[in-house]
């Protein structure tokens, strides 16, 4: 957390950590300590729970759509500060009539797509006339850009659409972009203003493979048990599907073993782990424990109930995952 925040200080960017990899309200206070601007929630439902824990700063990089969570996002909107995302004609006019009706002011962040094929607009010059059209509605103001992930497409696309809209002196404020195996290359990027890193709070198979963490900073695993070894090469865990998610995220396999590092588990049922350890000069027992670190923390997180903190073998506290589930 604060390797983070220090490097980020260090270049004069601001941090806008994504409290989705870890959906508990304490943690996002301890980033606020260490210095963030704010948090970055994914979803209303997260933001509603944060907002009640007492966080008062919150960028909601999501179109909402919807009369039922226009609603919901004005009525946050009179109670924090609250900014949003856009990339289309339709989202804009959908805030714009929601803000004026609830009397509230919403900033708003043009999106734009730099290759993911996720949401964003697809050319500058199509940044730039949303941003006008953000900039002609009464209750919302344009704020800036906004893409995921960081990469080399993002200074130039950053740079046009800048240069179209200084022609009408409209400015582009905030450039917010995200993405945790890209973050130790933010300062890279001079348009860059805020970063938005999720995973890097915990780490996983996933942010190791990257490069962007070593084992030895991986804060997230999940202790299983071998519940059975019904071949001399096969065995099972009581951990399957419902414990770590089925995603592969472009690995081998579903989770790494700290254990038997050369053990695949390869195949889940949905509280079932097949790993095979035919590679393993030992075995393991049934009954014994292993540490598994998932592939993907943030699908994990949301699985369980409570996170286990433990420093040195010893259990310092339990943090109920108070936005597990809060996608609506």
């Amino acid at each position: 957390m604060q390797r983070l925040q220090s490097y980020l200080d260090s270049h004069g960017i601001a941090n806008w950590p994504h409290i989705k990899t870890h959906k508990i309200p304490a943690i996002a206070q301890m980033q606020i300590a260490a210095g963030a601007a704010g948090i970055t929630c994914q979803k209303i439902g997260e933001v509603e729970i944060m907002a009640q824990a007492g966080l008062r700063n919150i960028f909601l990089p999501y179109n909402i759509i919807g009369e039922a969570k226009l609603n919901r996002l004005m009525e946050l909107a009179q109670q924090i500060e609250i900014s949003v995302t856009a990339d289309s004609a339709f989202v804009v006019d959908g805030l714009a009539q929601a803000a004026q009706q609830h009397q509230v002011t919403m900033p708003v962040l043009v999106e734009f797509d730099t290759g993911l094929a996720r949401c964003g607009v697809q050319t500058p010059q199509q940044a730039a006339d949303l941003a006008y059209r953000i900039d002609r509605q009464s209750n919302l103001v344009f704020d800036g850009l906004m893409t995921y992930p960081l990469n080399e497409r993002t200074d130039s696309f950053v740079q046009q659409t800048r240069a179209i809209l200084e022609k009408d002196r409209v400015s582009v404020r905030r450039v917010s972009v995200g993405g945790t195996p890209q973050m130790w290359q933010a300062h890279e990027h001079p348009v860059v203003t805020e970063y938005r890193a999720g995973m890097y709070i915990y780490g996983d198979r996933y942010t190791l493979k990257s490069g962007a963490m070593k084992l030895e900073e991986v804060a997230f695993s999940v202790i299983t048990t071998v519940v059975s070894r019904p071949t001399p090469d096969r065995g099972i865990l009581d951990g399957g599907s419902k414990t770590f998610s089925s995603d592969l995220v472009g690995l081998d396999g579903y989770g790494l073993i700290l254990e038997y590092p050369q053990a695949r588990i390869y195949s889940f049922s949905e509280e079932h782990g097949h790993f095979d350890f035919s590679d393993c000069l030992e075995k393991p027992e049934i009954g014994e424990r292993l540490t598994v670190i998932p592939n993907h923390c943030c699908s994990v997180t949301n699985l369980f109930n409570e996170i286990v903190a433990v420093r040195d073998g010893v259990v310092e506290t339990i943090w109920p995952v108070a936005a597990r589930g809060a996608v609506q």
